[in-house]
């Protein structure tokens, strides 16, 4: 299979699950909240916050799988790896927390680092079409 493809697969299946993983948390925020690795939760109305998140998460993926649909994909190796900062900084909080390490590292941390090279395989499977100089336009004779 060539590089091309796998990054692809990567990137729809990162775009799918972000996608689910983001309206899990706005129609049902309550029934995600014990998934995201912190040991406790705002009493009362904290639907939302977490409805917040879902909402980020959804336009992460928008934004996603507009580029890979338009052929950007310079341009969407550079938001993997930007986006995957939202994954690391969700592991970060779950720790600082002192949430689940195990959540923390197995979900976020992995989602994040899953991001990072799926970012860095297709800035190397695009390096070739950055670098390649402009054809020059034919002059009349």
């Amino acid at each position: 299979m060539s590089l091309k493809k796998i990054n692809t697969v990567l990137a729809a299946a990162f775009i799918l699950f972000m996608l689910w993983f983001g309206m899990e948390y706005v129609l049902s925020p309550e029934t995600m909240a014990p998934g995201f690795g912190l040991p406790s939760w705002p009493s009362g109305d904290g639907d939302g916050f977490l409805i917040t998140k879902g909402i980020r998460d959804v336009v992460l993926a928008l934004v996603l799988g507009i580029l890979l649909v338009t052929g950007r994909r310079r341009a969407l190796s550079w938001v993997l790896l930007v986006e995957a900062l939202a994954a690391y900084g969700d592991m970060t909080n779950v720790l600082a927390h002192h949430g689940s390490v195990a959540t923390a590292l197995g979900v976020h941390g992995l989602t994040a680092t899953l991001m990072v090279v799926n970012g860095l395989l297709m800035m190397r499977e695009t390096r070739k079409v950055a670098a390649a100089p402009a054809t020059p336009a034919p002059q009349p004779a």
